[in-house]
């Protein structure tokens, strides 16, 4: 058999050719795509490290606005409070000087008033007080304490026990209950508390003390020292005195000794006393209450003392007593003294400190 001829193989035919050059064309594309889409990326985080900055100088902007704008709200929050402060402080001025305007009001009428409603204020004295002051003894009609007409059997002293009674005006405060004593020759009996209600003698409580001249040295010796708690307000003493001691068949009257008035309300201490002190069947109030204002130092707050003159004079007045003021010891010049003649001509700066009856 004849061997067939061998057929040669050609290594660049066309088929090999179409291959490499469609390898070719797609290395080619490849690297066009890849050109493309580089400066595109590139670009793109360009852009986004720009705005990245830009918020970033914002943020700064907005913080720094802010922290602005916290301390202008500091400022203002600030002038706030100082505006409520100074608000605060006009009202209490307001406060105090109403009280002022009120408790000189009344002052204004006192040199035409005062010979007329001491006149009122006098009580007719019983047999049993014409038997105690004996034959011998005449009063005088315009004979009074400091204005206060002294023509009760039985007498009650409330004192202001306070700091501000006890470390200023106390030496002053002893030398007018001498004085008041000293003006009644005698009386079947009398009693010592303090505005609270608290007992100088606790064993006297509900009774009274004997009037005898080593009774009078005791009790003032004892008054010198003693200090009880008080909240400078006199209702409750007011209250437990008439309470206790108020009879039908005694004349009582009640001397009120303080400097300040502390309660909330002059008006309630008021509407409490009418209801406590209420008139008898002759249209008589059951006891007199008399009051002696005592000064406040100068550097303290005068509020609370005009507050007192104010509620004592009106106490006194619906009372049937009289209220006298006291000037400052520690100003020069004349002072009123328990027992002497107002009826006398008195200097003009002492007449705003001098009795004014039922005012």
């Amino acid at each position: 058999m004849a061997k067939r001829a061998r057929r040669e193989t050609e290594i660049f035919s066309i088929s090999f050719l179409d291959c490499i050059t469609c390898g070719l064309g797609s290395v080619v594309l490849l690297l066009v795509l890849s050109q493309i889409r580089t400066p595109s990326i590139e670009q793109s985080d360009e852009d986004l490290q720009e705005q990245l900055l830009s918020l970033q100088d914002e943020l700064i902007e907005i913080e720094g606005q802010a922290e602005i704008l916290n301390r202008d709200l500091t400022a203002k929050q600030e002038q706030l409070s100082e505006e409520k402060r100074r608000i605060a402080r006009l009202q209490g001025d307001l406060s105090d000087i109403r009280g002022k305007y009120q408790a000189s009001k009344q002052e204004a009428d006192v040199a035409n008033q005062l010979e007329g409603r001491l006149a009122s204020a006098q009580q007719t004295m019983t047999e049993e007080m014409k038997r105690l002051l004996g034959e011998g003894f005449r009063r005088k009609k315009d004979d009074a304490i400091g204005g206060i007409p002294v023509d009760s059997e039985y007498i009650i002293f409330i004192i202001d026990t306070s700091g501000s009674m006890f470390n200023y005006v106390w030496p002053m405060m002893l030398a007018k209950v001498e004085e008041t004593l000293n003006v009644y020759p005698q009386v079947k009996g009398f009693q010592i508390m303090n505005d609270e209600g608290t007992y100088m003698f606790s064993g006297y409580r509900g009774k009274w003390i004997p009037d005898t001249p080593s009774q009078r040295r005791t009790v003032l010796d004892r008054l010198r020292t003693w200090n009880a708690f008080s909240n400078s307000s006199p209702i409750e003493g007011i209250v437990e005195a008439i309470r206790t001691y108020y009879s039908k068949d005694k004349k009582i009257s009640l001397y009120v000794f303080g400097d300040e008035f502390t309660g909330s309300s002059i008006d309630s201490v008021v509407k409490g006393v009418d209801i406590i002190n209420r008139e008898d069947s002759t249209g008589e109030r059951r006891v007199r209450i008399h009051a002696i204002g005592f000064p406040v130092r100068p550097d303290a707050p005068q509020y609370t003392s005009i507050r007192f003159a104010t509620l004592m004079r009106i106490l006194c007045q619906r009372n049937g007593g009289s209220f006298v003021g006291l000037d400052d010891p520690a100003r020069s010049g004349p002072r009123i003294r328990i027992g002497e003649n107002l009826a006398a001509p008195k200097p003009a700066n002492q007449a705003l400190a001098q009795a004014t009856p039922g005012s």
